[in-house]
């Protein structure tokens, strides 16, 4: 077996589907397929269901599967190593952020990072935080950008900057006259928030549980897809919604058509670290990504210039 063969089998694995894996994989479909096929003959098992296109694997694939992750995480640390004794600014830096955070920082992070680190270009990956976890794991990136806490094990976290929650209304709703609300009266109104699956939606309801229980008075939230697309539903007078006050501050245009208002202290907030794993050679790759989000200037958030880094 080769590397090859074993990265065709993770991206199939990925991607559920041979076409789409295919892609994943820059190859075309009968390539990959052949060299899994050759793979099962191989090894004398079946590693997937097969059903019109789509894949699932096999009991045994399952296992076979996550061995191959760690052999392709190893082979990478190969690379790893040899960048050593290279520099450490030179050569991509693959980057993964959060979808909430994505949108607000990398307008002006990317083209500052490119002016002090031209050699070390970002390869951004937008993504939930437990795929951009997974992938950081899989040696897949390099360092990740999310909301903490998170499980650290095997990983190293810097902390970058907190921000405060806000709430975002229309300015014909009966609070637009309100200095600050309590979090406790967002289970009364038609509510907006992300779907399952984004960790700022899980931040929003742990700040008001009520809003999703089925037995209160008044309707259950309404799902969106990306913080934008809620944006535009609060335009359209649906409900109101939850945001990072960096979403609200980096995007002055909408604010003749919506008010952001602030939660009453303690109101919810999160704090934003760059997340990497321990044996990550290039340290200084880092403190420059870090440097870098600390100079863009985004707005509406805290930041932390002397937070320690914190391993675990």
């Amino acid at each position: 077996m080769t590397l090859t063969e074993l990265r065709y089998l993770v991206n199939l694995d990925k991607e559920r589907h041979f076409g789409r894996a295919a892609e994943r994989s820059f190859v075309s479909q009968p390539t990959l397929s052949v060299a899994l096929k050759k793979l099962e003959d191989e090894l004398g098992v079946a590693l997937f269901e097969r059903n019109r296109g789509e894949a699932k694997p096999t009991p045994v694939g399952e296992r076979i599967i996550a061995q191959a992750r760690r052999v392709l995480a190893e082979a990478r640390r190969i690379e790893d190593l040899a960048r050593e004794g290279h520099d450490e600014l030179v050569g991509p830096l693959r980057f993964g952020a959060i979808y909430t955070v994505g949108p607000y920082l990398l307008p002006n992070l990317v083209p500052l990072l490119r002016e002090r680190v031209p050699m070390m270009p970002l390869v951004i990956e937008e993504n939930f935080t437990a795929r951009l976890l997974e992938q950081l794991r899989d040696n897949e990136l390099d360092v990740i950008c999310v909301a903490l806490p998170v499980d650290l094990s095997s990983l190293a976290a810097w902390p970058v900057y907190d921000e405060d929650f806000v709430v975002l209304l229309p300015p014909e709703h009966h609070w637009a006259n309100e200095q600050a609300i309590p979090a406790r009266q967002l289970a009364g109104e038609k509510l907006l928030l992300l779907g399952p699956g984004h960790c700022f939606r899980e931040q929003v309801i742990e700040a008001c549980p009520k809003c999703v229980d089925p037995d209160r008075d008044g309707p259950l939230p309404q799902s969106g897809s990306s913080l934008e697309t809620i944006r535009h539903m609060v335009v359209g007078g649906l409900g109101i919604t939850v945001l990072p006050q960096s979403s609200v501050e980096n995007r002055p245009d909408e604010r003749s058509r919506l008010l952001a208002k602030p939660f009453v202290p303690p109101g919810p907030h999160r704090r934003i670290a760059l997340v990497w794993r321990k044996t990550f050679p290039r340290r200084q790759a880092i403190v420059q990504l870090r440097d870098a989000i600390l100079a863009c200037g985004m707005k509406g958030v805290r930041y932390l210039p002397d937070a320690p880094q914190q391993q675990d």
